[in-house]
């Protein structure tokens, strides 16, 4: 087995080298490693069962302890591949709160961040003038052509005159 992460690896059935490319994946990769299935209805919204999570996403945990609570994401561990969600703490021997590290599996996205829901709204936008744009350039290629076949039918009635 090789010591580095390799791009090219395909899978196996052996969990040690399933636990090798986790452990050893760079971080543009872990970041798909922490991506969090989507409410029914978001689902039909983005076209997506998953989406990758994000500092302000609104998630409900499934789960464990903490079945059916509901909070914000504060941070996202990638190294560790854990997420710390707002209001899910645990009370310490010495009476301090910690925030407790929840993994992707056990949670749900109900609500997307304000920042995301921007964007998706900038592409939507930015969109339809394309579409527009699309359709406009048919219609002048209909045009066109439409022009060639009045024309090729007056050569022929020209030919058939002579």
């Amino acid at each position: 087995m090789k010591k580095k992460f390799s791009t090219h690896w395909k899978g196996s059935k052996q969990p040690r080298k399933q636990r090798k490319y986790v452990a050893n994946a760079p971080l543009h990769l872990r970041k798909k490693f922490v991506s969090i299935n989507l409410s029914k209805e978001l689902r039909k919204k983005q076209g997506k069962r998953n989406i990758v999570a994000r500092k302000g996403d609104k998630v409900k945990v499934f789960n464990g302890k903490f079945k059916g609570k509901t909070g914000k994401i504060l941070s996202i561990n990638l190294k560790t591949s854990k997420i710390i969600v707002e209001e899910i703490n645990v009370k310490k021997m010495d009476g301090s709160k910690a925030s407790v590290k929840m993994h992707p599996s056990n949670l749900q996205i109900i609500e997307l961040s304000d920042a995301r829901a921007k964007k998706k709204t900038e592409v939507t936008k930015n969109e339809k003038p394309k579409e527009e744009h699309v359709v406009q350039t048919n219609t002048k290629h209909l045009e066109e052509v439409k022009k060639k076949e009045i024309k090729v039918k007056e050569n022929k009635k020209s030919e058939d005159k002579k």
